[in-house]
């Protein structure tokens, strides 16, 4: 796993989630992972059944955050979790040894190695920097990246505010993947941004 891991917004226009996050994938999006706290069930249901379809088209990952269920439901790809969710190790049991599973250890090196010992396929860390979509109880020290890739095999990846510019410096120290929401979803050419993310890890 390596790259622009793309995260979906709060949007209830279903036609409009499509359109940009297909940008998105245009562009070259790694990962994609749906989010959205406020949409009930049934949205929930309808735009996940549909990003997952488009996904598949591109034959990129479909992540759900936090809903076990949703997941299970769709065979969605994976499923990532937070500090309050379900433990790794619980949803790896339930999900089996094929799925991804990704964990939210903010700027907790020894939640990521707990994560990494219940069978995490992924660790994010943040929030790096100050966010227009997510509020974080704690700021992360870019040398938590140096410290967990001395003694962690499995990928990183950095949260929180992220754009080209300020993301640089943590793909440099090690971060196999930057997720993004507004810096993709609210630019004028999400093709373009999710492009200027990728060529981040190709240099």
């Amino acid at each position: 796993m390596k790259g622009l891991y793309l995260v979906t917004p709060d949007w209830d226009d279903t036609d409009k989630l499509l359109a940009a996050t297909e940008q998105g994938l245009l562009g070259g999006a790694s990962l994609l992972q749906y989010r959205h706290k406020t949409a009930s069930e049934d949205l929930q249901q309808e735009q996940a059944s549909a990003l997952l379809a488009l996904c598949r088209r591109y034959r990129v990952p479909l992540i759900i955050n936090d809903h076990l269920a949703l997941c299970e439901m769709l065979d969605a790809d994976g499923l990532h979790v937070g500090g309050t969710d379900a433990s790794v190790a619980a949803v790896r049991t339930l999900l089996g040894k094929d799925k991804i599973v990704g964990a939210s250890c903010y700027g907790d090196l020894e939640l990521a190695r707990h994560s990494a010992a219940a069978g995490a396929s992924y660790v994010a860390f943040g929030g790096f920097y100050p966010s227009r979509v997510k509020k974080y109880a704690v700021t992360t020290q870019p040398d938590i990246l140096t410290r967990a890739r001395a003694e962690l095999s499995l990928p990183f990846c950095v949260i929180g505010g992220m754009t080209v510019e300020n993301s640089k410096p943590l793909v440099e120290l090690g971060a196999d993947m930057v997720a993004a929401i507004s810096s993709v979803y609210a630019a004028d050419d999400q093709r373009t941004a999710a492009a200027d993310f990728v060529r981040l890890f190709s240099s």
